[in-house]
């Protein structure tokens, strides 16, 4: 999956200000598309769960199954970059395996 590809397709949406892909781990079948969102001034006031489940459907509807976002959508501040513009998904991946880290092993 060309994270770039699904980026592109999330800023088509007017909730989405600024968006990053990485993949996040799933037990089940490896790795999972997972977006980082930065919401739009206009859905502020809307609940995080509801604006997430739109931008689902919006991958849904226009992507073929292996690229919808299994991994779900987490709403940060900021996309970390680079001072040349370029996404530094490292730090998000980082962020990613520390918050499974806490949550402990699952069996």
């Amino acid at each position: 999956m060309a994270p770039a590809e699904l980026e592109a397709h999330l800023l088509t949406h007017p909730a989405v200000s600024d968006t990053a892909v990485i993949q996040s781990h799933d037990d089940r079948t490896g790795e999972v598309p997972k977006a980082f969102v930065v919401k739009s001034a206009a859905f502020e006031g809307k609940p995080d769960s509801e604006v997430a489940r739109e931008i689902c459907k919006h991958v849904e509807e226009h992507k073929a199954a292996y690229k919808w976002l299994k991994g779900g959508v987490e709403f940060i501040d900021e996309i970390p970059k680079s001072p040349s513009g370029k996404i530094l998904r490292r730090f998000l991946r980082d962020r990613e395996r520390e918050k499974r880290r806490k949550q402990g092993g699952r069996l």
